[in-house]
């Protein structure tokens, strides 16, 4: 993990190395970020950091995923961060408790585990750094479609 700066950030600051269910541990590290983030930045700071997060996380991936022998290792966990970080923030206003912001994880995971159409074809078809990345992103955009639905038909 620290063979490369690249490794560090790619396996979560150490949150992908969990034994078991390894996108679980690096959501929960992304949850635990935004957290600690969110009260010092503002809207447009977000903005700029999810958009570096994803592009240098990009590139960190695919270093990582070459190093590994695997482009999409169970332990790359930092498109699980970013993405978390995008549902957490889009979400903020209508889901800002702890509970709230737990749904919005678990509700993110489920699509990030099952992969549904379309993420699992993107997660089938791009196998680079940015393919890593997308098919999260993919899957935090449609968890926000999820909780837009939810909003509009049952609360």
């Amino acid at each position: 993990m620290l063979a490369h700066p690249a490794h560090f950030l790619a396996l979560g600051f150490g949150s992908g190395l969990a034994w078991v269910l390894p996108g679980t541990f690096g959501t929960l590290m992304g949850w635990l970020l935004y957290v600690w983030f969110d009260p010092y930045l503002a809207t447009d700071q977000w903005v700029w950091l999810i958009a570096a997060a994803f592009v240098v996380g990009a590139w960190a991936c695919h270093v990582t995923g070459k190093g590994l022998g695997v482009i999409d290792h169970g332990g790359i966990v930092w498109d699980e961060i970013v993405a978390i970080w995008l549902v957490l923030f889009v979400a903020s206003n209508q889901f800002s408790s702890p509970v709230e912001q737990l749904a919005c994880v678990i509700v993110f995971r489920l699509f990030d585990m099952v992969k549904p159409p379309p993420i699992r074809w993107f997660d089938q078809h791009w196998k680079n750094g940015f393919g890593v990345m997308f098919d999260d992103i993919v899957a935090a955009f449609m968890t926000l479609l999820a909780l837009a639905v939810y909003l509009h038909f049952l609360k």
